[in-house]
Formats: structure tokens, C-alpha cells, sequence
């Protein structure tokens, strides 16, 4: 179990990141939107049916920027100087 933990710590982004995303810096937002990239696509990949009936899955785009921009703003939201 203590593993376990250790490694989810391992992945989470650094203080320093989310500061300078939540400063507006274009690298640090572009590292937390990498981070959750894979969520992101998760939550944004819906089942369709193609002419025969077939289902297949795909990325519905929009709800993937839906969610890129919802995160953004949350992040810009972010109040440092709270969470030091």
C-alpha cells in the first residue's frame, strides 16, 4: 500500500508548476493540460455507430476543449498565495 502511494505522488505536478500556471505562464498551462491529457481524452471519448451500425469509439472534440478550457480557467482561479 505504501508503494502505492509513493507512486501517485510521483505523478502529481509540482507546486512550482500550478504557481506559475495560475500566474498565467504559457509553459507551465501547457504542462498541467500534458498532465491530464490522458483523463481529458478518457472523459471526452464517446461510443458512435457508423452507416452499418458498427460502434466505434471517438474524441468529441469539443467536450475535450470544453474541458482543456474549464481546467485553464480553474487554474488561472487558482489563488497562490491561499494554498502556500
Amino acid at each position: 500500500m505504501n508503494k502505492h502511494k509513493n507512486h501517485k505522488r510521483r505523478n502529481l505536478l509540482s507546486f512550482e508548476i500550478i504557481k506559475s500556471a495560475a500566474r498565467g505562464d504559457i509553459t507551465a498551462i501547457n504542462k498541467v493540460l500534458k498532465h491530464y491529457e490522458g483523463y481529458i481524452i478518457a472523459l471526452s471519448t464517446k461510443q458512435i455507430f457508423d452507416e452499418r451500425g458498427k460502434p466505434y469509439m471517438v474524441v468529441d472534440t469539443e467536450t475535450r476543449r470544453f474541458l482543456e478550457t474549464t481546467l485553464i480557467v480553474k487554474v488561472m482561479q487558482f489563488d497562490v498565495r491561499r494554498a502556500a
